[in-house]
């Protein structure tokens, strides 16, 4: 095989495997190539990737080791990307009655929450996150996209129990924005204890929904190391019960109350850091 044909089946297969770890003798024994051959061309990979911004390889070293593609989006990208999305959400046929937003549509695109999710893994992959977690219904694509790019599961947690899921640990919580009373519950088998976890939501208002999360998170002995947001409703700012979050999107303009989204795109400086 050349080497060029040999580069490419290589990089094929580490794309449509993000995440997952390939010893070089996988590589060595397919294409009939010794393991010295096999790292030079997973440098030449690796430079490749790094110029078109598309992520990155990385390299475990011992016995055990081998190397993995880490997909990844540029800030150039990213940015752009999150632009059109706001610019998309300001269609004035997308505003409600009572200054609300129509957004399920975008949540439920694959191409859509596919680039979130890689934005999201983008900024938070160097705190470590051993699971996604959030709270049904719409954040699920989101928290789902964004573990299949950390290559980690994602955690579900329900409002009330589920007959279905065995024992749980359910919360009572206070909604910031209704001051209602509301129930949360995670099946204890969802999520081992100690782990850490990054918490994935599609809007934040007053932050009550957030704030119950990480007490079930506690509930768990579970390190929360992230709490990502798709749109934040800056009108709910002063009077937020979570402080420690970072949002893509925001609505409102506390000048006009008028329902505008923008992109926050200073916060993609904290990609790959």
């Amino acid at each position: 095989m050349k080497r060029i044909d040999r580069l490419i089946a290589i990089t094929e297969i580490l794309l449509s495997h993000p995440n997952q770890l390939f010893p070089l003798g996988v590589f060595a024994d397919r294409f009939q190539s010794a393991k010295s051959t096999i790292s030079e061309d997973l440098i030449m990979i690796k430079d490749k990737l790094l110029l078109s911004n598309r992520g990155f390889l990385e390299t475990v070293p011992g016995a055990a080791g081998g190397v993995k593609y880490l997909p990844s989006i540029s800030v150039e990208e990213a940015s752009s990307f999150l632009e059109k999305l706001a610019q998309t959400l300001n269609a004035s046929e997308r505003i409600l009655p009572g200054g609300f937003i129509y957004m399920a549509d975008l949540l439920y695109d694959p191409r859509i929450v596919r680039t979130l999710g890689l934005i999201f893994a983008s900024i938070f992959r160097s705190r470590k996150p051993e699971a996604v977690v959030t709270i049904e219904t719409k954040g699920i694509p989101l928290a789902l996209m964004t573990a299949d790019s950390l290559g980690i599961p994602a955690v579900v947690i329900r409002h009330g129990n589920k007959v279905t899921e065995g024992s749980s640990v359910s919360i009572n919580y206070i909604s910031g924005s209704s001051k209602r009373i509301q129930t949360m519950s995670l099946a204890r088998r969802a999520l081992d204890s100690g782990k850490k976890v990054l918490i994935i939501d599609d809007f934040i208002k007053a932050g009550g929904t957030a704030k119950g999360i990480i007490s079930l998170m506690h509930e768990f002995v579970a390190e929360v190391v992230g709490l990502g947001i798709l749109v934040e409703d800056v009108l709910w700012k002063e009077s937020r019960l979570v402080n420690d979050y970072l949002s893509l999107l925001e609505y409102g303009d506390p000048s006009t109350d008028q329902p505008v989204i923008k992109a926050k795109t200073q916060v993609l400086s904290q990609i790959g850091v």
